[in-house]
């Protein structure tokens, strides 16, 4: 049996590559492994030389790899889009999420709010200090969840009232009840470009799996877990 197709991910794809890359390999017969960190993480893995057949990351950071030399130059593609959704713990009371007033209301309330170290953290910690917070200076106010760690199960735990990151990384996640997506200006879309790795051996096997999970049949997978396809 030949050697599984090799890839790194940021948290926020885990669960659309799973299933994804689970209905590849009962259709090809072949086998995939695909890690997944955080976002920061996996692309400094990327940097220091790991070889992978395939990495999924925030598009930004995938052009710069790209650049760099740490991808086949021409490989990289959308992949998904993935907006910002508000989470609460099971039971407490939901902002109004359609009324962006409401939103910046709830979050200034908060005695804390929990944020990634991804691109939905670093959206949010600047749509705060427009409203003239100093994030830095608020901690006990702003809770970054570590790389790898769900900003959901701070909200389940209690640590952060108000939890807010893609909504893929609140589906299904136990202990929260998702608000819904946050509107403008506190929204960002995130979009994530999958690509393959400058020194994968199994380039083409890698492009027919990257062409497999952006197949137009992909689509209603990636909607149903809080995606939007990104081609």
């Amino acid at each position: 049996m030949s050697e599984p197709i090799t890839g790194i991910s940021s948290m926020a794809t885990r669960r659309v590559l799973a299933e994804l890359v689970g209905r590849w390999e009962t259709a090809s017969g072949g086998r995939a492994a695909i890690e997944a960190i955080g976002g920061v993480d996996a692309a400094k893995r990327v940097r220091a030389g790991e070889t992978f057949d395939v990495v999924v990351l925030a598009a930004d950071v995938m052009a710069k790899l790209e650049a760099e030399g740490f991808l086949a130059a021409g490989t990289t593609v959308g992949f998904v889009r993935s907006p910002m959704a508000l989470a609460v713990k099971a039971g407490a009371p939901k902002p109004d999420v359609a009324d962006p007033e409401a939103v910046k209301a709830a979050i200034l309330a908060a005695r804390s709010v929990g944020y990634s170290t991804g691109p939905s953290g670093t959206h949010l910690l600047d749509v705060a200090r427009n409203w003239g917070l100093d994030p830095a200076g608020e901690k006990p106010r702003f809770v970054q969840a570590k790389p790898g760690i769900p900003v959901a199960a701070l909200v389940a735990s209690g640590e952060a009232e108000l939890g807010v990151q893609q909504m893929s990384e609140f589906i299904g996640e136990p202990g929260i009840d998702v608000a819904g997506l946050v509107p403008a200006p506190i929204q960002s879309v995130t979009t994530f470009s999958i690509g393959i790795g400058a020194r994968s051996a199994r380039v083409e096997a890698a492009r027919g799996l990257i062409a497999m999970l952006n197949a137009p049949e992909s689509a209603p997978i990636k909607r149903r877990l809080g995606m939007e396809p990104a081609v």
